[in-house]
């Protein structure tokens, strides 16, 4: 698979646009019992006719503004692949 690395925001969110992918966050306990957000991001596919949504596994919606202010907190990057393959990976690693 052929991957490359996205920081600046008009590209993490081109890539993901164009494959139909929408920002959310997901709430999850740390080690100490604290909640904090991960970030997720969402691909779905187009359902039938005949489909009914399912749940979405926890994960709520978020604008594009709260999305990336949290990668930016996070100091973390988008490692992707030509499809949705995708990984967070921290800014770091990058230098």
């Amino acid at each position: 698979m052929n991957t490359h690395t996205l920081v600046e925001h008009r590209d993490i969110q081109d890539w993901v646009t164009a494959r139909n992918g929408r920002p959310a966050l997901r709430r999850v306990p740390d080690p100490t019992g604290s909640m904090r957000s991960r970030l997720e991001l969402n691909f779905s596919r187009r359902m039938s006719p005949t489909e009914t949504p399912s749940q979405d596994d926890g994960m709520s919606p978020c604008s594009w503004t709260a999305w990336l202010a949290e990668l930016d907190r996070q100091q973390l990057a988008l490692r992707v692949g030509d499809q949705t393959a995708f990984e967070f990976i921290e800014r770091r690693e990058l230098n």
